[in-house]
């Protein structure tokens, strides 16, 4: 099932042409022809970057693929992926969550599902959640869920490309990607690999992490990946007695980084001890707010 893997782990450098990490430029001499975890692949002039596209198996069958992505940590991408997967479910699609995010996975923990990963000949089965949505996980696949995963970057791009290509996703309208932050070897990987319909990016009101998501926004740019718009997380706190939202992390940039690429701002959630407490309970799955229905009817338009 993980034979792909074995090999990346046996190979040290995932077929980049050196050794152990080593980059080596990449000649005709010394290409493997594993453009999905070269660092040169798609600029080495030889190949066409949309042959690096990997197919499904013949039991998935995906409509749409949205990634969720940011150039930060801890900005809620983990959140956002799960609520517009739960809005989506609401509305009637039949919707998956793929966890790209190895080496901090949140989506088992948010919705509860402990059960480890089983497959068969054909492939890996996704774990349903209490409302049937499918997720797939590196946490589904460890013996210990706080194992930590302390893999070279190739090792951790090759599973991700696994779940896209080994796991059976069957009929599913929007498969979801948690990706990880930042815009390294997983980003490379899925915008290459994976038919992405579209990326949400997630950011915070500081002047800080706007900065940084615009590096996630040109780096889809580059990839010629549609952004479909900006959610904003953590944008305010609703004090309880009056209503008032406080801007506690001050004044957001958040609609200037998007009108700077011509792009929408598609929702801001607010700073809630509810919705805190139902991720760390595992039921997210019950949360009630509004704040992603125009982020949801953008994917719908898609």
């Amino acid at each position: 099932m993980f034979e792909d893997l074995k090999k990346l782990q046996a190979d040290g450098c995932g077929g980049c042409g050196g050794q152990d990490g080593a980059q080596e430029p990449v000649t005709e001499a010394n290409c493997t022809h594993d453009c999905g975890s070269c660092p040169s692949a798609g600029g080495c002039g030889s190949f066409d970057p949309k042959s690096l596209l990997e197919e499904t198996n013949e039991f998935s069958n995906i409509k749409k693929v949205i990634a969720v992505v940011s150039g930060k940590g801890g900005v809620g991408k983990s959140l956002v992926t799960s609520l517009m997967t739960i809005s989506m479910q609401r509305r009637g699609a039949v919707c998956g969550i793929m966890d790209a995010d190895v080496t901090g996975p949140s989506i088992p923990k948010v919705f509860g599902v402990e059960e480890k990963a089983e497959g068969s000949d054909a492939g890996i089965f996704p774990l349903l959640t209490s409302t049937g949505i499918k997720t797939i996980s590196v946490n589904n696949l460890l013996e210990n869920d706080s194992d930590p995963v302390v893999w070279r970057g190739p090792i951790i791009a090759g599973l991700v490309k696994q779940f896209w290509t080994d796991v059976l996703w069957g009929e599913t309208d929007y498969l979801f990607v948690d990706m990880p932050p930042g815009t390294g070897d997983v980003a490379l990987t899925v915008f290459q690999s994976i038919p992405i319909d579209g990326i949400i990016v997630v950011t915070s009101p500081q002047d800080l992490v706007s900065m940084i998501v615009e590096k996630a926004v040109k780096m889809a740019e580059m990839m010629d990946v549609p952004v479909l718009g900006l959610v904003e997380n953590m944008a305010y706190l609703k004090c309880p007695h009056c209503g008032e939202e406080i801007p506690v992390f001050g004044e957001s940039k958040t609609a200037e980084v998007a009108a700077a690429h011509g792009l929408e701002v598609l929702g801001r959630i607010p700073i809630d001890p509810k919705l805190a407490a139902a991720c760390d309970r595992g039921l997210i799955e019950a949360f009630e707010g509004d704040w992603l229905d125009k982020a949801v009817e953008k994917v719908e338009s898609l």
